[in-house]
């Protein structure tokens, strides 16, 4: 982590230096929540120490090493184009789609025991539709909800820092990674925190959905982290995200336009970026991570893991329905 600190905070300041530049600033829009021009594509950074590292793991596990590089290198990519020039979702989702296969693909020998019958009453087919969907939507959502100050890099170490809490002690070279990652996310976090001088851009953004969704697949099925102790320590995440869109969809907008609609937006909208960001870390240190330690390490039926699951979301749903997430406007006052 240190090491990953380290270098991280030389290539952020390096990428700041370099991305100054009139065409590479995130000019506000629609959907934004900034009000200046900032500095974008900060994920290369975090982007560049992944993919180092999965270098080097690929000479251990060539299949898992290489796909998910690949799958990687495809989603930073098409971000990094899609920070340049602007690319539509039509282009874009085939994309994500390819990567999700590229991850099923080569996680599959780790795979084979989760999607045993015994283990998910479902066909295999249907198994594996189901993961490839959460991958895509996971890569998409982590896009949206990467809309505040500090608000991805934080959800970035929560995570992180949480699987490492709540498994008692990672196991083989996966340990390392969610280290480095810390690491690289910290780093980016001291450019991004509230006012940021320096934004993550879809480069990083689809990268670090993509990226999560994977190492969430591959603790759970090596039996590490149970996936319902993942799903707590990414509720703000998930929840915001699907249920701003279910509300759109069922009001009849037009849901695949950018917006500025999702419980995070209205929030920071009346009370600020840091203090948006300084609640979700406050929320996650004193009610997810409690939450998922249980489910992971006390709590073993799935009625219990379920109930732990809903408290983590309750909260949210309840601040959803009041701040009008998914509607046009502020939010209550």
């Amino acid at each position: 982590m240190l090491a990953a600190l380290g270098v991280g905070l030389l290539l952020q300041w390096v990428v700041y230096l370099l991305v100054r530049q009139p065409h590479m600033l995130a000019v506000p829009n629609e959907r934004s929540s900034h009000t200046q021009p900032t500095p974008t594509m900060g994920g290369v950074a975090l982007v560049v120490l992944v993919l180092a590292y999965l270098m080097y793991l690929a000479g251990l596990e060539p299949r898992l090493g290489w796909g998910w590089f690949a799958a990687l290198a495809l989603m930073a990519l098409i971000g990094f184009w899609d920070d340049l020039i602007g690319l539509s979702a039509r282009v874009r989702l085939p994309i994500h789609c390819v990567a999700a296969v590229l991850v099923l693909w080569s996680m599959y020998p780790v795979l084979q025991p989760l999607l045993a019958a015994e283990t998910l009453p479902a066909p295999p087919w249907l198994q594996a539709t189901i993961l490839f969907m959460g991958l895509v939507w996971l890569t998409n959502l982590y896009n949206f909800m990467d809309g505040i100050d500090g608000y991805a890099a934080a959800q970035c170490l929560v995570f992180c820092l949480g699987v490492l809490l709540v498994s008692g002690g990672l196991t083989g070279w996966v340990v390392q990674l969610v280290w480095l990652l810390s690491g690289a996310a910290l780093a980016f976090l001291a450019f991004n925190w509230p006012p940021a001088k320096l934004f993550m851009g879809d480069v990083g953004s689809g990268f670090l959905g993509l990226l999560i969704g994977m190492l969430v697949l591959y603790l759970w099925s090596t039996d590490q982290v149970p996936f319902v102790a993942s799903l707590i320590l990414l509720a703000v995440f998930w929840f915001d995200a699907t249920y701003t869109l279910c509300v759109r969809i069922v009001t009849k907008q037009e849901f695949t336009q950018a917006h500025r609609q999702h419980l995070y937006q209205h929030v920071a909208m009346r009370k600020g970026h840091l203090w948006t960001t300084v609640a979700f870390l406050l929320y996650a240190a004193f009610w997810l991570l409690p939450l998922a330690f249980f489910a992971s390490n006390t709590l073993r039926s799935g009625w219990s893991q379920l109930t732990a699951l809903t408290a983590s979301v309750l909260p949210l749903a309840v601040l959803c329905y009041r701040e009008r997430a998914g509607l046009p406007g502020q939010g209550s006052s």
